[in-house]
């Protein structure tokens, strides 16, 4: 779960830090107060892409730092365990920064990552449902994930079995049509093959390797300056007359000739000497650092070079190094193909056959699965709409064939109706916005404790509703804090007062700039808070004693 969340020079974010817990969170405030930023400022940390725009006026760059609690997640700690993240005490660290001039960097445990490293990530970290994320219910490409998720870690592993069986199938058939390819063809493509390879192969790229030589890059370029102002330090610290050290040194003489006079003055050389002691090994640190400098045109021109190569590789074979290394792989192997000769056109064809046989079986099982499952999830989640002020609400799933591919052989489509005597239909062809968000906070709920990341965020869930369905959403939502850590974005009192904590975001206009700013609520201002989504900008006693009574339910 998020720990803590800081941002910096974010739009119109200056400086806002959010210390987070357990539960059910609510983030409330004036309409265009800033509160869709956070949600924007969590995306940026979790690999979305970066846009200059959001840099603050006049600053250097907007940055995004969160902290992750991962004592409950060790699927999540394998995870960065594999990729090589330091983890301390179940803690997890990931910053991201945006300059103004255009780049961004992303750093998991202090390690500087790919963004597309970071998003695999954060997809484990929290599952956030913006103002038209709920959308993602109107595309039936999704449908199958949603069935797959609440059935859980069955229909995960019969997935990943399925995938493996598509990977060798679409390898097969690959492999019957390249060797099917005319000999003209055939020539065409070896000779591009090994160019390719060749080219890779004599950069030989290694991932991760371009930020750190844009850095050395620059320690290089400004090797004099760097150097200049190493050497000014050390000379303060310990090296000209009057140092630091120097300086120290004699306080600590004066003070150790009268120590015989009054065994207190102990006290006082205690911490002088430990600053003496730390004074030196900074002196040495400096010392070592500064001697290391060197402005070495050779090593500068090697290094240019080396991100000139890697550039000239981005451009034709992927974005980064680990998508270079991916398309050589794959490269080597077409090419290893047509260079056999050997292989004949029956050994190929069989191979097709049987990892076509393998992949259709797989296939079976994971539809029989979903099948069996379907009918289950559909009445919970039916049970969780009408418990959502839809008391006639239908909801079921439809599971239909289709050709093999890597998430199996199954169509499915989500079938809902809210009126009586209405026979279900097509999800993304009846619901409304309401009922839309609805559906997915009743998927979510049917889901709790089942499946799905630690954190889950709303912007804005409540889009419609009002009333009754307010109340219930709240309901929901405290139910699925029982389970996640929850964050709802909301303009909605019945959702506020049910959250356990409650920030107050507010912009202010200071020395004529714009700033929001996000504070925790105490007793008194939540009642205040709520008592304004209650009654706008004219809060009365009435609306005092509403919001008094509203949290006193929570």
């Amino acid at each position: 779960m998020i720990v803590e969340l800081t941002v910096e020079n974010l739009a119109i974010i200056e400086h806002s830090k959010l210390e987070l817990g357990r539960g059910f969170t609510a983030l409330t405030g004036e309409t265009g107060a800033g509160k869709s930023l956070l949600i924007d400022a969590i995306n940026l940390a979790l690999g979305e892409r970066a846009d200059v725009d959001l840099v603050r006026t006049g600053a250097a760059k907007a940055s995004v730092s969160v902290v992750f609690d991962l004592s409950n997640e060790p699927e999540t700690l394998t995870k960065c365990q594999e990729l090589g993240f330091a983890v301390e005490d179940c803690t997890l660290y990931i910053q991201r920064e945006v300059l103004a001039e255009g780049r961004s960097q992303c750093r998991v445990g202090g390690k500087l990552t790919p963004v597309s490293i970071l998003k695999q990530l954060g997809a484990l970290l929290v599952d956030l449902h913006g103002q038209h994320d709920h959308q993602s219910l109107m595309d039936q490409e999704r449908h199958l994930g949603f069935l797959d998720d609440w059935i859980g870690k069955p229909a995960h592993e019969a997935r990943t079995l399925v995938e493996a069986s598509y990977t060798v199938a679409e390898d097969a058939k690959r492999r019957l049509t390249s060797l099917r390819t005319g000999v003209r063809d055939r020539e065409h493509r070896l000779d591009l093959l090994r160019f390719q390879v060749k080219e890779i192969e004599d950069v030989a790229p290694v991932a991760g390797e371009f930020e750190e030589l844009e850095t050395r890059l620059s320690r290089l370029k400004n090797a004099e300056k760097l150097a200049t102002a190493a050497f000014g330090a050390l000379d303060q610290v310990s090296d000209q007359e009057s140092s630091a050290v120097e300086l120290l040194g004699t306080g600590i003489r004066a003070l150790e000739d009268v120590l015989r006079f009054d065994s207190s003055v102990e006290e006082l050389l205690a911490p002088l000497r430990t600053a003496l002691i730390e004074a030196e090994e900074a002196a040495r640190a400096i010392r070592s650092y500064a001697e290391s400098l060197e402005s070495d045109p050779n090593e500068l021109e090697i290094v240019a070079s080396r991100i000139d190569s890697l550039k000239r590789l981005r451009r034709k074979y992927g974005e980064d190094e680990g998508q270079i290394l991916a398309f050589l792989e794959k490269a080597k192997n077409e090419l290893a193909l047509l260079e056999d000769s050997e292989t004949s056109e029956a050994d190929m064809l069989q191979a097709v056959a049987f990892a076509q046989a393998r992949l259709a079986a797989d296939c079976a099982v994971l539809t029989e699965l979903r099948v069996e499952r379907a009918k289950e999830f559909g009445s919970l989640v039916e049970a969780q709409l009408r418990e959502l002020a839809m008391e006639r609400a239908q909801f079921g799933v439809d599971i239909q064939s289709k050709t093999p591919e890597a998430d199996g052989a199954d169509r499915v489509e989500l079938f809902f109706s809210a009126n009586v005597g209405e026979p279900a239909k097509p999800l993304t062809k009846i619901a409304s916005g309401g009922e839309i968000s609805r559906v997915m906070l009743a998927i979510k709920t049917a889901m709790a404790g089942r499946a799905g990341v630690p954190t889950l965020i709303f912007d804005e869930v409540d889009a419609g509703l009002g009333g009754r369905a307010a109340a219930t959403v709240a309901k929901k939502l405290s139910e699925l804090a029982e389970h996640y850590q929850v964050l709802v974005i909301s303009h909605l009192p019945q959702i506020a007062s049910r959250a356990k904590t409650q920030f107050q975001i507010e912009k202010t206009t200071e020395f004529e700039r714009v700033r929001t700013g996000v504070r925790l609520l105490t007793d008194s201002e939540r009642i205040h808070e709520i008592a304004r989504m209650l009654a706008g900008d004219h809060v009365t006693d009435t609306a005092i004693a509403n919001a008094k009574d509203m949290l006193s339910l929570n």
